[in-house]
């Protein structure tokens, strides 16, 4: 499964062409999904541009999204940056009226079993967030309920393409007990290479503006569809020499 990431904690200063509003996100999910796009991740923002989890901006991004794209699974975040109160997340994601089929939560996070709780409550699928080197693995697996979950991220942070590509095995070795399906995806410096190497061990995998701003030839992405073609192209042939980093 190919996700789209759509925007991430990211401003329109890193790139003209990331999309904000409910409008912009519902166009460029269509053209990622067009591009072959099977999943979308976004993250709602507020009238200034910043990630929030409140109520109205939620049930704006993800409705006008799920017009564009009927039928495919949308998804949002619930990172701390967006609210760094575990009480004030809860609260906020308590108070939401358009449920999204899936949210992440960031497993290194504080309150990350008080916000997983609520989204089991109210019918949200969720995505682990486990970041590489943050001890987050072992916290996820000691969780009760972390067979519940619709799958898990596995994040690489680290930027170096050889040293995300080691990190990402060690990682892939620390959630192999884990019983939902693995996602692998890096950032910036390491998306690409870590793309693919989950194409080679056929895992799932994201791609789009909130994971890397650049092509693989290290020029800038005009758009998140661009982005998922590149990654369907190397899905389709994920042994033609390195992938280049931007």
């Amino acid at each position: 499964m190919l996700q789209v990431c759509l925007n991430g904690p990211r401003g329109r200063a890193e790139s003209p062409a990331l999309p904000v509003t409910p409008g912009q996100l519902a166009e460029a999910a269509r053209a990622a999904v067009a591009a072959g796009a099977e999943n979308i991740h976004l993250h709602p923002k507020n009238g200034e541009g910043r990630d929030t989890l409140e109520a109205a901006a939620v049930g704006a991004a993800v409705s006008a999204v799920r017009t564009a794209v009927p039928g495919i699974p949308v998804g949002v975040t619930t990172g701390s940056w967006a609210s760094s109160d575990p009480g004030e997340r809860v609260a906020q994601i308590t108070a939401w009226t358009v449920l999204p089929d899936h949210a992440s939560v960031n497993w290194h996070e504080d309150g990350a079993r008080e916000v997983a709780e609520v989204l089991l409550e109210r019918g949200v699928g969720i995505e682990a967030g486990i970041f590489s080197d943050t001890g987050a693995a072992r916290a996820f697996m000691d969780w009760p309920d972390a067979p519940r979950v619709l799958r898990v991220l596995a994040e690489v942070t680290e930027t170096g393409a050889r040293e995300a590509v080691e990190v990402a095995d060690r990682l892939l070795t620390e959630l192999a007990p884990a019983a939902a399906p693995l996602l692998l995806h890096g950032q910036d410096g390491s998306a690409w290479p870590v793309l693919r190497l989950a194409a080679t061990r056929g895992l799932d995998t994201r791609i789009g503006f909130e994971d890397v701003l650049h092509l693989p030839d290290g020029t800038p992405a005009p758009d998140n569809a661009a982005l998922v073609r590149e990654a369907r192209t190397l899905f389709a042939h994920p042994g033609l020499g390195p992938a280049r980093a931007g």
